[in-house]
Protein backbone atom coordinates (compact mmCIF):
# COMPACT_ATOMS: atom_id res chain seq x y z
CA UNK A 1 0.00 0.00 0.00
CA UNK A 2 1.14 3.42 -0.89
CA UNK A 3 1.71 5.85 1.95
CA UNK A 4 1.57 9.53 2.02
CA UNK A 5 3.93 11.37 4.11
CA UNK A 6 3.59 15.31 3.32
CA UNK A 7 6.90 17.30 3.23
CA UNK A 8 9.15 18.27 6.12
CA UNK A 9 10.07 21.94 5.52
CA UNK A 10 13.18 23.35 7.44
CA UNK A 11 14.48 26.50 7.99
CA UNK A 12 18.49 25.45 6.48
CA UNK A 13 20.15 26.57 3.76
CA UNK A 14 22.22 24.38 1.74
CA UNK A 15 26.03 24.34 2.66
CA UNK A 16 28.84 25.84 0.08
CA UNK A 17 30.88 23.17 -1.31
CA UNK A 18 33.92 21.75 0.09
CA UNK A 19 37.07 21.72 -1.56
CA UNK A 20 37.59 17.76 -1.62
CA UNK A 21 34.04 17.12 -3.59
CA UNK A 22 35.16 19.52 -6.16
CA UNK A 23 36.60 16.30 -8.13
CA UNK A 24 33.52 13.90 -7.45
CA UNK A 25 31.71 12.62 -10.33
CA UNK A 26 28.29 14.16 -10.96
CA UNK A 27 26.02 11.18 -11.41
CA UNK A 28 23.84 13.27 -13.89
CA UNK A 29 26.74 13.20 -16.01
CA UNK A 30 26.98 9.74 -16.71
CA UNK A 31 25.93 7.83 -20.19
CA UNK A 32 22.51 6.26 -19.36
CA UNK A 33 20.29 3.42 -19.81
CA UNK A 34 16.74 2.60 -19.37
CA UNK A 35 14.28 -0.31 -19.75
CA UNK A 36 11.69 -0.26 -17.66
CA UNK A 37 10.99 1.67 -14.38
CA UNK A 38 10.37 0.22 -10.77
CA UNK A 39 8.32 2.55 -8.46
CA UNK A 40 9.64 2.98 -5.38
CA UNK A 41 7.75 6.08 -3.20
CA UNK A 42 5.98 9.36 -3.21
CA UNK A 43 6.15 11.91 -0.88
CA UNK A 44 3.91 15.38 -1.36
CA UNK A 45 4.23 19.06 -0.23
CA UNK A 46 1.21 20.44 0.90
CA UNK A 47 -1.26 22.93 -0.86
CA UNK A 48 0.38 26.94 -0.59
CA UNK A 49 3.04 25.68 2.01
CA UNK A 50 5.10 28.49 3.52
CA UNK A 51 8.57 28.48 3.28
CA UNK A 52 10.99 31.40 4.30
CA UNK A 53 8.22 33.80 3.33
CA UNK A 54 7.45 32.49 0.21
CA UNK A 55 4.61 29.98 -1.41
CA UNK A 56 5.33 26.60 -2.30
CA UNK A 57 4.26 25.24 -5.33
CA UNK A 58 4.19 25.28 -9.16
CA UNK A 59 7.39 23.13 -9.18
CA UNK A 60 7.48 22.68 -12.44
CA UNK A 61 11.34 21.66 -12.84
CA UNK A 62 13.58 19.52 -10.84
CA UNK A 63 17.26 18.37 -10.78
CA UNK A 64 19.81 16.99 -8.60
CA UNK A 65 23.76 17.28 -8.21
CA UNK A 66 25.49 14.19 -7.05
CA UNK A 67 28.93 16.46 -5.80
CA UNK A 68 26.74 18.09 -3.16
CA UNK A 69 23.87 15.44 -2.86
CA UNK A 70 21.42 18.57 -3.50
CA UNK A 71 18.42 18.64 -5.44
CA UNK A 72 16.52 22.46 -6.75
CA UNK A 73 12.86 22.76 -7.64
CA UNK A 74 11.73 25.47 -9.25
CA UNK A 75 8.32 27.37 -9.52
CA UNK A 76 6.76 28.11 -12.59
CA UNK A 77 4.96 31.05 -10.52
CA UNK A 78 5.00 34.21 -12.50
CA UNK A 79 5.94 36.44 -9.60
CA UNK A 80 2.31 36.55 -8.54
CA UNK A 81 2.63 34.38 -5.44
CA UNK A 82 6.25 35.25 -4.51
CA UNK A 83 9.30 36.71 -6.68
CA UNK A 84 10.41 34.04 -9.31
CA UNK A 85 12.22 31.37 -7.43
CA UNK A 86 13.61 28.15 -6.89
CA UNK A 87 13.85 25.34 -4.04
CA UNK A 88 16.81 23.74 -2.86
CA UNK A 89 16.16 19.85 -1.16
CA UNK A 90 17.19 17.18 0.46
CA UNK A 91 15.49 13.63 -0.95
CA UNK A 92 16.09 10.81 1.42
CA UNK A 93 15.09 7.40 -0.50
CA UNK A 94 16.54 3.97 -0.76
CA UNK A 95 15.84 1.01 -2.95
CA UNK A 96 12.74 0.52 -0.66
CA UNK A 97 10.78 3.62 0.28
CA UNK A 98 10.62 7.40 -0.58
CA UNK A 99 10.86 8.64 3.51
CA UNK A 100 10.82 12.82 3.09
CA UNK A 101 11.63 15.42 1.10
CA UNK A 102 12.70 18.64 2.90
CA UNK A 103 13.45 21.96 1.92
CA UNK A 104 16.57 23.70 2.75
CA UNK A 105 16.97 26.83 0.64
CA UNK A 106 14.79 29.30 -1.65
CA UNK A 107 16.83 31.83 -3.58
CA UNK A 108 15.00 34.20 -5.90
CA UNK A 109 15.92 34.38 -10.11
CA UNK A 110 17.53 37.77 -11.00
CA UNK A 111 17.24 39.85 -14.38
CA UNK A 112 20.08 41.28 -16.13
CA UNK A 113 19.71 44.22 -13.17
CA UNK A 114 19.75 42.60 -10.35
CA UNK A 115 15.89 42.75 -9.90
CA UNK A 116 13.29 40.18 -9.15
CA UNK A 117 11.90 39.08 -12.07
CA UNK A 118 8.21 41.55 -11.85
CA UNK A 119 4.64 39.79 -11.98
CA UNK A 120 2.43 41.39 -14.85
CA UNK A 121 1.10 44.29 -13.30
CA UNK A 122 4.61 45.33 -12.24
CA UNK A 123 5.61 44.75 -15.51
CA UNK A 124 3.63 47.05 -17.10
CA UNK A 125 4.66 49.60 -14.75
CA UNK A 126 8.36 49.59 -14.44
CA UNK A 127 8.94 46.86 -17.67
CA UNK A 128 11.43 44.03 -17.58
CA UNK A 129 10.37 40.35 -18.22
CA UNK A 130 7.76 38.50 -16.55
CA UNK A 131 9.25 35.15 -16.43
CA UNK A 132 7.43 31.76 -16.46
CA UNK A 133 10.05 29.04 -15.84
CA UNK A 134 9.37 25.61 -16.94
CA UNK A 135 12.95 23.87 -16.36
CA UNK A 136 16.02 24.14 -14.66
CA UNK A 137 19.06 22.17 -14.68
CA UNK A 138 22.43 21.83 -12.45
CA UNK A 139 25.39 22.71 -15.31
CA UNK A 140 27.87 19.74 -15.38
CA UNK A 141 30.82 21.57 -16.05
CA UNK A 142 30.56 24.43 -13.57
CA UNK A 143 28.68 25.53 -10.13
CA UNK A 144 26.06 27.87 -12.45
CA UNK A 145 22.39 26.84 -13.06
CA UNK A 146 20.47 27.47 -16.39
CA UNK A 147 16.60 27.35 -16.83
CA UNK A 148 14.46 28.21 -19.88
CA UNK A 149 11.47 30.09 -19.43
CA UNK A 150 8.09 30.27 -21.81
CA UNK A 151 8.01 34.53 -22.03
CA UNK A 152 4.66 35.56 -22.82
CA UNK A 153 3.23 36.05 -26.73
CA UNK A 154 0.28 38.05 -25.00
CA UNK A 155 2.78 40.58 -22.96
CA UNK A 156 5.28 40.17 -26.25
CA UNK A 157 7.79 38.73 -24.50
CA UNK A 158 10.49 36.01 -25.74
CA UNK A 159 11.00 32.62 -24.36
CA UNK A 160 14.76 32.36 -23.38
CA UNK A 161 17.44 30.21 -21.50
CA UNK A 162 19.37 31.85 -19.21
CA UNK A 163 22.23 30.76 -16.73
CA UNK A 164 22.79 31.92 -13.53
CA UNK A 165 24.99 31.70 -10.25
CA UNK A 166 23.42 29.03 -7.60
CA UNK A 167 21.94 32.40 -5.69
CA UNK A 168 19.74 32.64 -8.92
CA UNK A 169 21.91 36.12 -9.88
CA UNK A 170 22.14 36.36 -13.85
CA UNK A 171 24.97 35.06 -15.54
CA UNK A 172 24.30 35.25 -19.45
CA UNK A 173 21.45 34.60 -21.68
CA UNK A 174 21.75 32.02 -24.52
CA UNK A 175 21.09 32.72 -28.53
CA UNK A 176 17.78 31.07 -29.51
CA UNK A 177 16.57 30.45 -33.31
CA UNK A 178 14.31 33.35 -34.06
CA UNK A 179 11.44 30.91 -35.71
CA UNK A 180 10.91 30.15 -31.99
CA UNK A 181 10.21 33.78 -30.90
CA UNK A 182 6.80 35.17 -30.20
CA UNK A 183 5.17 37.22 -32.79
CA UNK A 184 2.20 38.98 -30.57
CA UNK A 185 0.79 40.23 -34.45
CA UNK A 186 1.17 37.25 -36.47
CA UNK A 187 0.59 33.13 -36.21
CA UNK A 188 4.37 32.74 -36.29
CA UNK A 189 6.88 31.31 -34.05
CA UNK A 190 5.91 30.35 -30.37
CA UNK A 191 2.38 29.51 -29.11
CA UNK A 192 0.98 31.44 -25.80
CA UNK A 193 2.25 29.24 -22.75
CA UNK A 194 3.24 26.86 -25.01
CA UNK A 195 6.83 27.21 -26.07
CA UNK A 196 10.54 26.44 -24.08
CA UNK A 197 9.27 23.67 -21.86
CA UNK A 198 12.01 21.17 -21.60
CA UNK A 199 15.54 21.09 -21.02
CA UNK A 200 18.98 19.16 -20.35
CA UNK A 201 22.32 19.01 -20.93
CA UNK A 202 23.59 16.22 -22.95
CA UNK A 203 26.29 13.54 -20.79
CA UNK A 204 29.17 15.54 -21.23
CA UNK A 205 27.89 18.93 -20.30
CA UNK A 206 28.90 20.62 -24.37
CA UNK A 207 25.25 20.77 -25.08
CA UNK A 208 22.13 21.56 -24.37
CA UNK A 209 18.39 20.27 -25.37
CA UNK A 210 15.01 22.34 -25.49
CA UNK A 211 12.18 20.70 -25.80
CA UNK A 212 9.68 22.94 -27.10
CA UNK A 213 5.77 22.22 -25.29
CA UNK A 214 3.98 21.51 -28.93
CA UNK A 215 4.29 23.12 -32.40
CA UNK A 216 4.90 26.56 -33.24
CA UNK A 217 2.50 28.57 -35.59
CA UNK A 218 4.82 27.34 -38.59
CA UNK A 219 4.19 23.97 -38.05
CA UNK A 220 0.92 23.00 -37.65
CA UNK A 221 -2.00 23.25 -35.07
CA UNK A 222 -1.73 21.88 -31.60
CA UNK A 223 -2.82 18.04 -30.85
CA UNK A 224 -6.51 17.18 -30.78
CA UNK A 225 -8.01 13.96 -29.48
CA UNK A 226 -7.81 13.02 -33.18
CA UNK A 227 -4.53 13.81 -34.31
CA UNK A 228 -1.05 14.73 -32.53
CA UNK A 229 0.99 17.70 -33.35
CA UNK A 230 4.53 17.73 -33.56
CA UNK A 231 7.28 19.16 -31.33
CA UNK A 232 10.72 20.75 -32.11
CA UNK A 233 13.42 19.24 -29.93
CA UNK A 234 16.92 21.18 -30.45
CA UNK A 235 20.34 20.70 -29.83
CA UNK A 236 22.65 23.88 -29.19
CA UNK A 237 26.30 24.36 -28.09
CA UNK A 238 26.98 26.51 -25.01
CA UNK A 239 27.17 29.42 -26.92
CA UNK A 240 23.91 28.89 -28.58
CA UNK A 241 24.84 27.49 -31.62
CA UNK A 242 21.55 25.38 -33.23
CA UNK A 243 23.76 21.74 -33.68
CA UNK A 244 20.35 19.94 -34.70
CA UNK A 245 16.73 19.81 -34.57
CA UNK A 246 14.53 17.31 -34.52
CA UNK A 247 10.48 16.67 -35.03
CA UNK A 248 9.01 14.90 -32.05
CA UNK A 249 5.63 13.62 -32.53
CA UNK A 250 3.54 14.17 -29.93
CA UNK A 251 0.45 11.96 -29.12
CA UNK A 252 -3.36 12.85 -29.41
CA UNK A 253 -5.00 14.22 -26.56
CA UNK A 254 -5.63 11.03 -24.50
CA UNK A 255 -9.53 11.56 -23.82
CA UNK A 256 -11.79 14.21 -24.67
CA UNK A 257 -12.85 16.99 -22.28
CA UNK A 258 -16.59 17.00 -20.72
CA UNK A 259 -18.16 19.80 -23.59
CA UNK A 260 -17.37 23.33 -23.14
CA UNK A 261 -14.26 22.55 -21.63
CA UNK A 262 -10.69 22.45 -21.98
CA UNK A 263 -7.99 19.72 -22.59
CA UNK A 264 -4.54 19.36 -24.30
CA UNK A 265 -1.47 17.12 -24.96
CA UNK A 266 2.25 18.50 -24.85
CA UNK A 267 5.80 18.23 -24.11
CA UNK A 268 6.73 18.34 -20.63
CA UNK A 269 10.18 17.95 -19.92
CA UNK A 270 13.43 16.11 -21.60
CA UNK A 271 16.03 14.49 -19.89
CA UNK A 272 19.60 13.07 -22.03
CA UNK A 273 19.65 9.55 -21.64
CA UNK A 274 22.85 9.35 -23.36
CA UNK A 275 24.35 10.89 -26.78
CA UNK A 276 21.58 9.66 -29.12
CA UNK A 277 18.15 9.04 -26.46
CA UNK A 278 16.29 11.25 -24.50
CA UNK A 279 13.62 10.70 -22.15
CA UNK A 280 10.04 12.78 -23.28
CA UNK A 281 7.49 13.23 -20.60
CA UNK A 282 4.02 14.43 -22.12
CA UNK A 283 1.00 15.00 -20.76
CA UNK A 284 -2.49 16.01 -21.56
CA UNK A 285 -4.83 17.52 -19.09
CA UNK A 286 -8.43 16.91 -19.57
CA UNK A 287 -10.94 18.94 -17.45
CA UNK A 288 -14.34 17.38 -16.54
CA UNK A 289 -17.78 18.57 -16.77
CA UNK A 290 -16.49 20.90 -13.30
CA UNK A 291 -13.69 22.35 -14.64
CA UNK A 292 -11.32 19.86 -12.75
CA UNK A 293 -8.76 18.63 -14.58
CA UNK A 294 -7.38 14.68 -14.51
CA UNK A 295 -4.15 14.46 -16.17
CA UNK A 296 -2.69 11.31 -18.41
CA UNK A 297 1.30 11.02 -18.13
CA UNK A 298 3.20 9.10 -20.48
CA UNK A 299 7.09 8.89 -20.34
CA UNK A 300 8.67 8.04 -23.53
CA UNK A 301 12.52 7.42 -24.63
CA UNK A 302 13.23 8.77 -28.41
CA UNK A 303 15.96 8.24 -30.39
CA UNK A 304 17.40 10.64 -32.98
CA UNK A 305 19.03 7.98 -35.00
CA UNK A 306 17.43 8.31 -38.49
CA UNK A 307 15.89 11.12 -38.03
CA UNK A 308 16.26 14.07 -40.05
CA UNK A 309 18.09 17.66 -38.89
CA UNK A 310 15.03 20.24 -39.55
CA UNK A 311 16.93 22.94 -38.00
CA UNK A 312 16.88 24.50 -42.13
CA UNK A 313 13.49 23.50 -42.38
CA UNK A 314 11.12 26.88 -41.75
CA UNK A 315 8.11 24.78 -41.81
CA UNK A 316 6.95 21.41 -41.30
CA UNK A 317 3.38 21.82 -42.97
CA UNK A 318 4.45 20.43 -46.39
CA UNK A 319 7.77 19.33 -45.69
CA UNK A 320 9.18 15.72 -46.12
CA UNK A 321 11.21 14.51 -42.98
CA UNK A 322 11.83 11.67 -40.79
CA UNK A 323 10.71 12.27 -36.78
CA UNK A 324 12.21 10.48 -34.17
CA UNK A 325 11.57 7.32 -32.73
CA UNK A 326 10.15 6.92 -29.15
CA UNK A 327 9.24 4.09 -27.18
CA UNK A 328 7.00 3.79 -24.14
CA UNK A 329 8.69 3.58 -21.04
CA UNK A 330 6.22 3.77 -18.49
CA UNK A 331 2.27 4.67 -18.53
CA UNK A 332 1.88 6.56 -15.19
CA UNK A 333 -1.71 6.09 -15.29
CA UNK A 334 -1.27 2.17 -15.66
CA UNK A 335 1.41 2.70 -12.15
CA UNK A 336 -1.36 1.73 -9.73
CA UNK A 337 -1.37 5.26 -7.84
CA UNK A 338 -3.83 6.67 -6.46
CA UNK A 339 -3.46 10.16 -7.99
CA UNK A 340 -1.81 11.38 -10.81
CA UNK A 341 -0.92 15.10 -11.04
CA UNK A 342 0.54 17.65 -13.68
CA UNK A 343 3.81 15.61 -13.86
CA UNK A 344 6.04 18.31 -15.59
CA UNK A 345 9.58 17.67 -14.03
CA UNK A 346 11.95 15.06 -14.02
CA UNK A 347 15.72 14.51 -13.01
CA UNK A 348 18.16 11.24 -12.33
CA UNK A 349 18.48 10.57 -8.86
CA UNK A 350 21.53 9.13 -6.70
CA UNK A 351 22.38 5.12 -7.94
CA UNK A 352 20.79 2.98 -5.43
CA UNK A 353 23.26 -0.12 -3.80
CA UNK A 354 22.80 -2.13 -6.43
CA UNK A 355 24.27 0.11 -9.41
CA UNK A 356 20.80 1.10 -10.80
CA UNK A 357 20.15 4.58 -11.57
CA UNK A 358 16.90 5.95 -10.04
CA UNK A 359 14.28 8.91 -11.54
CA UNK A 360 12.76 11.51 -9.96
CA UNK A 361 9.81 13.32 -11.14
CA UNK A 362 7.91 15.97 -9.57
CA UNK A 363 4.23 17.81 -10.16
CA UNK A 364 3.13 21.07 -10.63
CA UNK A 365 -0.10 22.18 -8.60
CA UNK A 366 -0.83 25.11 -10.20
CA UNK A 367 -1.64 26.82 -6.87
CA UNK A 368 -4.89 25.01 -7.21
CA UNK A 369 -7.02 22.95 -4.37
CA UNK A 370 -7.70 20.16 -6.86
CA UNK A 371 -4.10 19.51 -7.37
CA UNK A 372 -1.08 18.24 -5.51
CA UNK A 373 2.29 18.53 -5.19
CA UNK A 374 4.00 15.26 -5.81
CA UNK A 375 7.59 13.52 -5.93
CA UNK A 376 7.33 10.02 -7.55
CA UNK A 377 11.08 7.93 -7.24
CA UNK A 378 11.16 5.04 -9.82
CA UNK A 379 14.19 2.45 -10.20
CA UNK A 380 15.77 2.43 -13.23
CA UNK A 381 15.94 -0.90 -14.32
CA UNK A 382 18.49 -1.76 -17.07
CA UNK A 383 17.76 -3.08 -20.54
Amino acid sequence: MLVLISACVSDSTVGKVANTEVNKTRENTVQHTVGSLRFIGEQRIPLKAIYADTVVGGLSGIDYDARTETWILESDDRSEYSPARFYTATLNYDQHAFTSVTLTGVHFFKQSNGKNYPDAKLFEKEGGEVADIESIRFDPLDDSIWYASEGSRKLGLNPFIRQAKRDGSYLSTLPTPAMLNVSPNEETGSRNNLSFEGLSFSPDGKYLWLGMETAIYQDGPVATVDKGAVSRITRFDRKGKVFEQYAYPLDPIQVAAAPGRFSDNGLSEVLAVNEHQLLVLERSGVQDATGVFKFYIRLYEMDIHGATDIKDIASLKKAKYVPVQKRLVLNLNEAGLPKIDNIEGIAWGHKLPNGHDTIVLVSDDNFDQTQVTQLLVFEVLPK
